[in-house]
């Protein structure tokens, strides 16, 4: 009933920047969204949290990415963004949507994934 969608990823140089957006829709209608994070999940590793925002306005970052991404959201949207600067090599992986807390008019959905998109940093 609610789908995460993902989009922005790409490949880049260390250095560069990307934008990662996340919007939320559906068949039903969204209220609100507790929370929205983004997670990295690198090749052969497990899928770790990067950024996360709530709907109140607080914010937390992996001490990896910290001073170097901004997570911020529009709810009025659905919306969550990972403006990511001065990447790293070490920054690669496929980069996935949560929200958690999704109150529709359909009930209240707990967790939700998106499908990922992948973000590579060349060297």
């Amino acid at each position: 009933q609610v789908r995460l969608v993902e989009s922005g990823g790409g490949l880049v140089q260390a250095g560069g920047s990307l934008r990662l957006s996340c919007t939320a829709s559906g068949t039903v209608s969204i209220f609100s969204i507790n929370a929205m994070r983004w997670y990295r999940q690198a090749p052969g590793k497990q899928r770790v949290l990067v950024a996360g925002a709530t709907s109140g306005g607080s914010k937390n970052y992996a001490d990896s990415v910290k001073g170097r991404f901004t997570i911020s959201r529009d709810n009025a949207k659905n919306t969550v963004y990972l403006q990511m600067n001065s990447l790293k090599p070490e920054d690669t992986g496929v980069y996935y949507c949560n929200a958690e807390g999704v109150y529709t008019t359909s009930g209240v959905l707990t967790n939700d994934w998106g499908q990922g998109t992948q973000v590579t940093v060349s060297s």
